[in-house]
């Protein structure tokens, strides 16, 4: 099964890129954990948006983790909003299939 590591130090472009590699579906990643507003930039890195009093960290992402319960733990450890969409981005995947379900 896919998998990979997600930290602090990782670029927005690059989580998204392995995302898409690792489970065909896309990542949307916005500045605020509501998802709201606008995208962040490819070139920050997670640390540099985390939300303030956010406790950052590492999140090992596997492909049976539910859509919904990814993009929570993601706000929880970042404080920034991530939604998973479909493979070729036109609609957000229902947040009770895998993330890997979601790319196909």
């Amino acid at each position: 099964m896919a998998e990979f590591k997600l930290d602090g130090r990782m670029k927005v472009k690059t989580l998204k890129e392995k995302f898409k590699e690792c489970f065909g579906s896309t990542l949307r990643v916005y500045k605020s954990a509501s998802c709201k507003g606008a995208f962040a930039d490819d070139d920050a890195t997670l640390a540099s948006i985390r939300a303030e009093g956010a406790k950052g960290g590492e999140l090992v992402v596997k492909g049976n983790i539910k859509v919904g319960n990814f993009e929570k733990k993601v706000a929880e450890l970042y404080g920034i909003g991530v939604q998973v969409a479909n493979a070729d981005d036109s609609k957000l995947a229902d947040n009770e299939i895998t993330i890997s379900a979601a790319g196909k």
